[in-house]
């Protein structure tokens, strides 16, 4: 039996998962593929947004309690647990079985290491589908409504029930498509074009990579890439930061938006780094911005009707000095 659901907005965390705390699931991500249409290029190490695709694969399912990546190890930007298919280079089905000895949560994402435009909330919208229903899997399919089997969360308890199967059937699993496993499965499949988006070809690397510079995903693209960077774990809220820095070029003068930015970061992290932090210190910014702003429109002396600047112009603590001799 298949179930089909509405798509919704691309990447979305609609349905059970939106608005729900994470919940304990594992994740097994495939990372040692052949990559032969890429020339047996190291597919996960291709940069895409300046980041390698293994990189941005492990920032969407960042919340896992144990990532395995079935691959040989590698640096990458946040720890996992290395495990190695039998042979290496066997197959889709028996890097999954291996990837799933080292795990243990009743829930399992499961996803290739070649998804440029995976994130966080689409991990948990399968998710979320998954512990709503009563099937053993949710996948995402592509725009031509082909299965993607590895952008999916599975039940754990049936993806080995049906390994050991296979593997009682066959003698092994190695060299056996991923399609004898998910055959035997009750699958549920969700429409999103954007996330199972994957890189098999060149050409697939440079519709990503020109995707990500595109007006609507430099911004988040960017900011995503420099907190990997430096490894940061924090979300901000870049709509107040970005007006804060207009208001400062604005008000002020142009380079004024870079450097406040900054102290607003240095001023944060002072206070004990978090979102709350920065909110306050960019409120701060933006308070003194807005004032700084007010003094520069305001005239200096008496207005053109003989009355003076208004009260606000002046700081809280300045009187007029009335003596004869004040300059």
């Amino acid at each position: 039996m298949t179930a089909y659901e509405s798509p919704g907005e691309p990447g979305a965390a609609t349905g059970p998962a939106h608005g729900a705390g994470p919940a304990r699931y594992d994740a097994v991500v495939l990372a040692g593929g052949a990559a032969r249409r890429l020339g047996g290029t190291d597919k996960p190490g291709v940069r895409v947004g300046g980041r390698p695709l293994l990189d941005r694969v492990l920032a969407a399912c960042a919340t896992a309690r144990t990532t395995v990546v079935v691959a040989v190890p590698r640096p990458t930007a946040r720890p996992v647990t290395w495990a190695r298919e039998d042979p290496p280079g066997g197959g889709p089905l028996a890097a999954l079985d291996a990837g799933l000895r080292h795990t243990a949560a009743e829930h399992v994402a499961v996803l290739s290491a070649d998804l440029p435009f995976l994130q966080e909330p689409t991990v948990a919208r399968l998710l979320g589908a998954l512990r709503a229903s009563g099937s053993d899997g949710v996948l995402l399919t592509d725009p031509q409504g082909r299965d993607q089997p590895l952008v999916a969360a599975y039940r754990a308890p049936r993806l080995r029930e049906e390994l050991g199967r296979l593997t009682d059937r066959h003698g092994a699993l190695a060299g056996l498509p991923l399609r004898r496993l998910t055959a035997e499965l009750n699958l549920t499949r969700i429409s999103d074009p954007v996330a199972s988006f994957d890189c098999d070809t060149w050409d697939d690397i440079a519709t990503a990579r020109a995707r990500i510079r595109e007006h609507g995903h430099v911004l988040d693209e960017w900011i995503s890439a420099v907190k990997d960077e430096l490894g940061l774990d924090l979300d901000v809220d870049t709509r107040g930061l970005l007006d804060l820095a207009r208001d400062a070029a604005h008000g002020v003068a142009r380079p004024a938006a870079p450097l406040t930015t900054f102290l607003v970061g240095y001023a944060a992290a002072q206070a004990g780094g978090g979102p709350e932090a920065v909110a306050e210190a960019a409120r701060k910014a933006a308070a003194l911005a807005e004032r700084w702003g007010q003094e520069s429109t305001s005239e200096d002396g008496p207005s053109a009707d003989g009355s003076h600047p208004p009260q606000g112009d002046l700081a809280p603590d300045a009187t007029p000095d009335s003596r004869p001799d004040a300059g």
